[in-house]
């Protein structure tokens, strides 16, 4: 009759001396060796499990990372005033997060502040395109990812945008099919996203009427976009911008003299840094005009 062993294979302990089984240690309190007993060695199946769980944890750890770059861009995305080169540092981060592991949420927060570095730290017309190329190109890896998210849609369009207005509108009007199809679908997307409207506004003010430039249709996006966040100063600036183009100079007045008056601006750093001083801009352009 066979007999069970009490411990599987992998686990049976080895039988030992008695010796092989002691410890010498310093026994307190006495110049003396003296042999205990050594604590039992860790079996195979709890070594195993120790070693999942690090690799779990060590799995983990990029992804911890990432979500805090993406976390620190949301806070410092409407404080950046406070300190300008905190953009350059979360440019740097979030490349190399996106290297190593490429998801939705890494992939916008690089496209979105490599358009914070082209508007606000880049000094020279190459380092603005630089820059906006790199956001639009990581906005394009997001669309592979999740061709139905909005915000991959926005961002691919306003820095593809943004480095048509740098190189020059009439050099970049072949860009233009592109960036009005990421701002519709966008749209279509999520109707209820508001800077899908601001870069809508911007698209049919800033392109030549013959192009397709309408700013009837401008008006029209910056003051939905407005309906859906009144607070959103950028925007104001937009339609104050569409306005005085249109020779509504009264209008325009209004809604840049409400840009400087805001209280509760969605982005307070993009307020400080960008909407007020263009507001003032605008205000000394139509300052003489009736």
């Amino acid at each position: 009759m066979s007999h069970r062993q009490p411990f599987p294979a992998a686990e049976r302990p080895v039988a030992q001396p008695a010796s092989a089984r002691m410890r010498p240690t310093l026994a307190a309190g006495q110049r003396e060796f003296k042999l205990t007993r050594a604590a039992p060695a860790p079996s195979i199946n709890r070594m195993r499990a120790l070693t999942a769980a690090l690799l779990v944890i060590a799995a983990a750890l990029p992804a911890w990372a990432q979500s805090r770059l993406v976390a620190e861009l949301r806070v410092w995305s409407t404080r950046y005033n406070e300190n300008v080169q905190k953009i350059d540092e979360l440019r740097t981060s979030l490349e190399q997060a996106a290297q190593q592991n490429a998801d939705l949420d890494t992939l916008l927060a690089l496209s979105q502040v490599c358009f914070m570095y082209g508007d606000v730290r880049a000094k020279t017309p190459e380092e603005k395109l630089e820059s906006y190329d790199r956001g639009r190109q990581a906005a394009k890896r997001a669309i592979e990812l999740a061709p139905k998210n909005a915000p991959a849609r926005f961002w691919y369009g306003t820095n593809t945008g943004r480095w048509g207005q740098t190189k020059g509108i009439m050099r970049s009007l072949f860009l233009l099919p592109t960036v009005k199809g990421a701002m519709e679908t966008a749209l279509e997307l999520d109707p209820g996203y508001a800077p899908a409207y601001a870069l809508g506004g911007s698209i049919y003010y800033e392109v030549p009427g013959f192009a397709g430039g309408d700013l009837d249709r401008s008006e029209t996006l910056f003051r939905k976009g407005l309906d859906l966040d009144p607070h959103y100063t950028n925007m104001r600036v937009g339609l104050a911008r569409t306005l005085s183009k249109k020779g509504r100079v009264a209008d325009a007045r209004r809604e840049a003299l409400a840009v400087l008056e805001e209280k509760a601006p969605s982005n307070p750093a993009d307020w400080i840094v960008k909407d007020v001083p263009q507001a003032k801009a605008l205000l000394d352009q139509i300052k003489e005009r009736p």
